[in-house]
């Protein structure tokens, strides 16, 4: 594999079904999810606090932006991955430089992804 994951990963998703479909995927990119939050406050408590190589960030966690989260994890340069159904238009001004996977994501949209964080693209 020529862009591995990250190995220690934060997945930020409030739908079940498409958290446990994304840590199959990140799973098969090598990747290990060590904690996942379903709200953003669960999201800020382990972004302060856990030991994590990225972070794949829903922008919309029950109706509250994951900016909050975002801002942790950049003063912790944490490089993080938005995930969203609006695509990048949807994205606050100040992320707009950071990768955007579309929802529904596929594999390859993931492998891109991944290989821009491990770029520093994040």
């Amino acid at each position: 594999m020529s862009d591995p994951c990250p190995t220690r990963v934060m997945l930020v998703e409030d739908e079940a079904l498409v958290a446990m479909e994304l840590e199959d995927l990140l799973a098969n990119l090598g990747c290990n999810v060590v904690c996942r939050a379903a709200t953003v406050s669960q999201a800020m408590d382990y972004a302060r606090s856990t030991e994590i190589d990225a972070a794949f960030l829903d922008v919309n966690i029950g109706g509250h932006q994951v900016y909050p989260v975002a801002d942790i994890l950049a003063a912790r340069q944490v490089p993080f991955i938005f995930l969203t159904g609006y695509g990048s238009s949807g994205i606050d001004a100040g992320y707009r430089n950071n990768p955007v996977i579309s929802k529904p994501f596929f594999l390859p949209d993931l492998k891109r992804a991944v290989a821009a964080l491990r770029r520093g693209g994040a």
